[in-house]
């Protein structure tokens, strides 16, 4: 029996929320020990159920993240004319229209907090003869969405957005896309993946030339629902990525393995919390996505993998850590595109390791959901831990030992602040306080539980 209706997020999972997303206060925590899986990833889950969307046939999704941004690209993609439904053992089917299938929708569609939903249907509408018109919340809306924008006009779309190409915005698809080749001025799989989406309804050869690599999950899914994608390299080591454009992509089955990114956490707080040991299954390991594994093994985390293997082409496995001392380091700029969203929470394990950690090339962490510099900075500074914020760097002085702590986290409706400071304030000698965790369930549905099950000891509290 299918079910239309939006389940409730973490509804019929493994993992069920159990506190209430306010204001948290995270305590020291004793050993943290256990093994568990982690929600689907994010990344994949959204471009599965684009494609799903995109393809003729039936897809089945074993392991969505069922977090508010992925329940919203699932909304759009039904509005958009597929069928989506879930099973009531939490496996999702996506009947999809064909390439060039999508029909107006009747209303607005909103994205909620999520600009990967946004940013990658972007590319899908621009190649569709329609009119959508987007929106999101208050941090959505504050986002730039012009790069994105410039490209996809070349296909011959038009976009009408606020000031500084905000959202709200309306999208008028080409009515006849023809292919474009774009050079990336900056590293970004959001951008790349919106160029590569619109060209699957332009004839020809749609390429996408990037100097930095960037995560690949759209073209190894374009290739596991049938699209041809053709990689080449220039003199001087840039990709060129080539979609050849109005293929019929088939439905598939896709197992969507643990987010790295939700990973992050439970593996830095058992890094940092002594005497810890905890196992997390199935977790992606995409080399595009496994940078913050490598700065922790550089700073001397305790990390075994096991059971490695690959499902719907991407690669996973089985990851033990356990807590260790710490070193700073310097991350390198050109590792920032393998780990951008978690620099945040490597933040908390440079508070606690020895020495100073300098993260450069992050300046793109400024026009994420909040200004992660400015609220990594403000926060670590609340709990008594010296850092420098740069336009393009972040430099975190550790203590060696246990932070102080001891201070009210302003999340500015970043789900990924408010994770972050909820992992330091697991190894800080006094709670840390976040003023509002309630973003948390757009990426990590049930984030406070898995957490406490582990040995967490996070509670409601009142911000100061």
């Amino acid at each position: 029996m299918l079910e239309k209706v939006r389940p409730p997020p973490g509804a019929d999972s493994p993992i069920r929320e159990a506190v209430p997303l306010s204001s948290l206060l995270s305590h020291a925590a004793g050993p943290l020990r256990g093994t568990v899986s982690l929600p689907g990833d994010k990344s994949i889950s959204h471009r599965a159920l684009m494609l799903g969307g995109l393809a003729v046939g039936e897809t089945t999704i074993t392991g969505l993240l069922e977090g508010e941004d992925v329940l919203n690209t699932a909304a759009a993609m039904r509005a958009l004319g597929a069928t989506v439904e879930r099973d009531k053992s939490g496996v999702w089917h996506v009947s999809g229209v064909g390439i060039g299938g999508l029909r107006e929708p009747d209303d607005v569609i909103d994205l909620g907090n999520s600009g990967t939903a946004a940013r990658l249907l972007m590319g899908v509408l621009a190649g569709h003869p329609i009119t959508t018109f987007m929106t999101g919340d208050a941090s959505l809306r504050g986002r730039p969405m012009n790069r994105v924008a410039d490209p996809l006009r070349d296909f011959g779309a038009t976009f009408i957005c606020r000031e500084g190409g905000r959202m709200p915005l309306a999208i008028i698809g080409a009515r006849d896309p023809m292919p474009i080749t774009y050079r990336l001025p900056v590293a970004s799989a959001q951008v790349k993946s919106a160029v590569l989406l619109a060209g699957l309804n332009a004839p020809g050869r749609t390429t996408v030339i990037e100097p930095q690599p960037t995560r690949d999950h759209t073209e190894l899914m374009l290739v596991h629902f049938g699209a041809q994608i053709d990689i080449t390299h220039d003199a001087e080591n840039a990709a060129h990525i080539s979609v050849t454009g109005q293929p019929e992509l088939s439905g598939r089955p896709v197992i969507v393995p643990g987010d790295p990114s939700s990973a992050a956490f439970a593996a830095i707080a058992a890094a940092i919390v002594p005497d810890s040991e905890i196992m997390l299954t199935g977790i992606g390991m995409n080399p595009k996505r496994t940078g913050l594994f490598t700065t922790l093994l550089e700073m001397g985390a305790d990390i075994t993998l096991r059971n490695e293997r690959t499902e719907a082409g991407e690669p996973v496995a089985d990851m033990t850590i356990r807590s260790s001392r710490l070193q700073g380091v310097t991350v390198p700029a050109d590792r920032a595109p393998t780990m951008i969203d978690e620099y945040p929470v490597l933040a908390a394990a440079a508070a606690v390791a020895e020495g100073d950690t300098v993260m450069l090339g992050v300046g793109e962490l400024r026009v994420k959901e909040s200004d992660r510099l400015d609220a990594v900075d403000r926060g670590l500074t609340a709990c008594g831990i010296r850092a420098t914020a740069g336009k393009d760097s972040l430099t975190v002085h550790g203590c060696a030992g246990s932070p102080a702590g001891g201070g009210t986290v302003a999340t500015a409706l970043d789900h990924r602040i408010a994770m972050s400071f909820l992992v330091l304030g697991m190894a800080t000698q006094k709670p840390v306080t976040v003023d509002d965790a309630g973003p948390i369930n757009t990426s990590f549905p049930g984030f406070v539980e898995l957490m406490n099950g582990l040995g967490a000891d996070i509670r409601p509290g009142t911000a100061a």
